[in-house]
């Protein structure tokens, strides 16, 4: 009887002994391709949400695929038409997410007195989380231009079933229950306050 034992060097001569044959190549170009890279964490990190970012970018960027090749059933036109403007928001809407991921990741929501000797790392750290929400703001903004294209009569009564969650985003900013905007500029006013009192701070504060 032949054990795995057995057929272990048997194995390794054979590995050895043939060439590896070359992988086909496999060329990233289009949004719906770029979009695939985006995925959720289960542990956030600074890297892992700007490798989100910059994937989200390049499909932002990119040319679309064929309708075949749609993220949605596209069988005419105007089916298309939705499809890209409902694509446009969504990554959009989702560059948002990540940037004010990546602002609270850096942002300070207390000034702690004992905090005042890092006074300079900290009013650094809130410049970055500045830049990532105002990054967010933008992107959001964005994202409503697109929403507002939906708005269109031609597009009143066609539902794109496998998008069903960018159509419902869609709903929801139309209907003012979603509003990134309002939370971002919640979480400007808070870091501005965090800002001052930590440049109120001095050597007698700690």
């Amino acid at each position: 009887m032949i054990t795995m034992k057995k057929l272990g060097p048997v194995l390794a001569v054979l590995f050895l002994t043939f060439p590896a044959l070359p992988l086909e190549a496999h060329f990233v170009i289009y949004k719906e391709q770029f979009y695939r890279l985006f995925h959720v964490h289960h542990n956030r990190n600074p890297d892992n949400v700007v490798e989100n970012i910059h994937w989200l970018e390049r499909a932002l960027h990119a040319p679309f695929a064929n309708p075949l090749f749609a993220l949605a059933r596209i069988e005419n036109e105007v089916q298309w038409q939705k499809y890209r403007y409902l694509f446009m928001m969504h990554v959009n809407i989702k560059l948002a997410e990540q940037h004010l991921w990546l602002g609270n990741m850096w942002n300070k929501r207390h000034a702690f007195f004992f905090n005042a000797p890092f006074r300079e790392q900290v009013l650094s750290s809130l410049d970055i989380a500045e830049t990532s929400f105002r990054a967010a703001l933008y992107y959001w903004n964005q994202a409503l231009v697109w929403a507002e294209k939906l708005d269109d009569s031609r597009f009143r009564w066609i539902n794109l079933e496998r998008v069903q969650f960018w159509e419902d985003r869609a709903y929801r900013i139309r209907s003012g229950r979603l509003d990134y905007a309002r939370t971002i500029h919640r979480e400007l006013a808070l870091l501005q306050s965090v800002r001052e009192r930590f440049q109120a701070m001095d050597e007698h504060t700690y």
